[in-house]
C-alpha cells in the first residue's frame, strides 16, 4: 500500500461551526450536524451495533473503517433508516429522525453495487429523485445536466447502466444521489472493486466534490488508502463496536490496538518484552534479544510483554556496518520492485520478517542476502500490549 497522502477538503469543521463555514463561502445550502447516540440493532446480518455514540460536525467528511462484515454497513443503513434501531437515537440538525421513513430523512445513498435500475439511461437515473421531489422541467433538466457534466457523464447520457464502464456506474450512482441535494450524504464502499488507475482518479474527485459541495458526509470502507486520504476523521468498526475514532494521522500512527493498526493498512507486529523502564519511554527486546527504545509513558513494567507496530514506510535499512542508531540486525530474504517503491523482507531471526518500504529514488539499493540494520525510529514505533 503506497504511503496515505491526505487530500485537504475543507478547513475541520469543527472549528468554524455551521455558520462559519458558510461565512467562508464553502457552501450555499445550510450545513447538518449528526449526533448518534446509544445506537443499537438487533435485526439485519450480525453482528449487531452495540451501543455506537458519535458527533459528525458539520460539513465533516467522516468515514468508518473496518474489515468485511464488522458492522460500518449497518450503521448507514441505521442512519437512513433501512434497518430499524432496538435502542438508541439519529439526530441530524438536532432533529430525532427515528420515526421518520427513509424517503423523509433526506439522506442521499450510494450503495455498495451501485443499484442502477437497468432499463434507465443515465440522464433518467438523475433526474429520477428531482421528478419525486416535484422539481419543475426546466429546473429538472439544468440540475441533471450541471450533475452529469460535473461527473463526467454528459457523454454517456442517453447510455444504460449496461453499456457503462465500472467507473461510470460509480460516478452515477453518486450523482444521482446529489442531484436532490441531500443534508447527509452516505457512501457504501463508493469504490469497490475499480482498478487502481480508475480509484484514484474516483477518489480525487470524491475529494473535489466534497469539498466544492461540504455536504456532511458518512463513508464505509475496508480500504484504508480511501479512509486516510478522504476522511476529516476516522472511526475504526469490529463486530458491531467503535473502537477508536480520532483524525487520519492520529489513528494511522497512534493506534489504541492491534485492530485498529490493522484497519489501517499493513505494518510489522513484532513480539517483544519490555526490558528497561525509563523517565521518557521503555526499552523492548525481540525475541532475539535485539534492544528498540520507545518514545512514551504507558501502563508498562520491567517484564510487560508487548507487541511493537512498525508501518512499513517509516523504516530504513542501512548497511549493517553503519548503524547510528536504534536498529535491528537482519539479512534481506525478498526484494521487489515496484516502479516507485522497494519493498524489502529482512529476516531478523525472530520468525516472521520484518517487511520495509523504500522509494526507488533511494541511491541504496539492498540485495538478497546483504546483511543490514533496520533503523527504528522511536517516535514513530508504536508498542501495545501483548493482548490488544
Amino acid at each position: 500500500m503506497p504511503r496515505p497522502i491526505a487530500i485537504t477538503t475543507i478547513p475541520n469543521p469543527g472549528r468554524f461551526g455551521r455558520d462559519g463555514l458558510m461565512q467562508q463561502g464553502l457552501t450555499h445550502r445550510p450545513l447538518v450536524d449528526i449526533r448518534l447516540e446509544e445506537m443499537r440493532t438487533a435485526t439485519g446480518t450480525p453482528p449487531f451495533l452495540e451501543s455506537i455514540s458519535l458527533h459528525v460536525r458539520y460539513g465533516e467528511f467522516f468515514t468508518f473503517v473496518g474489515p468485511p462484515h464488522s458492522g460500518k454497513t449497518a450503521i448507514l443503513r441505521a442512519i437512513a433508516g433501512f434497518l430499524p434501531l432496538s435502542g438508541g437515537r439519529v439526530i441530524v440538525d438536532a432533529e430525532d429522525i427515528g420515526h421518520l421513513s427513509p424517503a423523509r430523512r433526506a439522506v442521499g445513498y450510494v450503495f455498495h453495487q451501485s443499484a442502477l435500475w437497468p432499463h434507465l439511461d443515465a440522464r433518467a437515473h438523475v433526474a429520477f429523485g428531482l421528478d419525486l421531489a416535484g422539481v419543475g422541467s426546466d429546473d429538472m433538466r439544468q440540475r441533471t445536466d450541471t450533475v452529469l457534466k460535473r461527473l463526467g457523464l454528459n457523454d454517456v447520457a442517453d447510455r444504460k447502466p449496461d453499456d457503462l464502464t465500472l467507473e461510470q456506474r460509480r460516478r452515477l450512482a453518486l450523482g444521482r444521489a446529489l442531484a436532490v441535494e441531500p443534508k447527509v450524504l452516505l457512501l457504501d464502499e463508493p469504490l469497490a472493486h475499480l482498478d487502481p488507475a480508475a480509484r484514484k482518479i474516483l477518489r480525487l474527485e470524491v475529494a473535489r466534490l466534497h469539498r466544492d459541495l461540504a455536504v456532511t458526509t458518512i463513508c464505509a470502507t475496508r480500504d484504508a488508502a480511501d479512509a486516510l486520504a478522504l476522511s476529516d476523521r476516522i472511526g475504526v468498526v469490529e463486530n458491531g463496536r467503535l473502537l477508536q475514532v480520532g483524525d487520519p494521522e492520529q489513528l494511522y500512527r497512534r493506534p489504541a490496538s492491534r485492530a485498529v493498526a490493522q484497519a489501517l493498512g499493513p505494518a510489522n507486529y513484532l513480539p517483544v518484552k519490555v526490558v528497561e523502564v525509563r523517565e521518557i519511554g521503555v526499552v523492548v527486546a525481540t525475541e532475539a534479544g535485539d534492544r528498540v527504545p520507545v518514545a512514551g509513558i504507558g501502563a508498562f513494567r520491567q517484564g510487560s510483554s508487548g507487541v511493537l507496530v512498525l508501518r512499513p514506510e517509516t523504516l530504513s535499512i542501512i548497511d549493517a556496518a553503519m548503524a547510528r542508531g536504534p536498529s535491528i540486525p537482519g539479512t534481506v530474504s525478498l526484494r521487489v520492485f515496484e516502479g516507485a517503491r522497494y519493498l524489502y523482507e529482512i529476516d531478523i531471526r525472530t520468525g516472521a520478517p520484518i517487511r520495509v518500504e523504500l522509494p526507488a529514488t533511494d541511491t541504496a539499493i539492498f540485495r538478497v542476502g546483504d546483511r543490514v540494520r533496520v533503523e527504528v525510529s522511536s517516535d514513530t514505533v508504536v508498542l501495545l500490549p501483548a493482548d490488544s
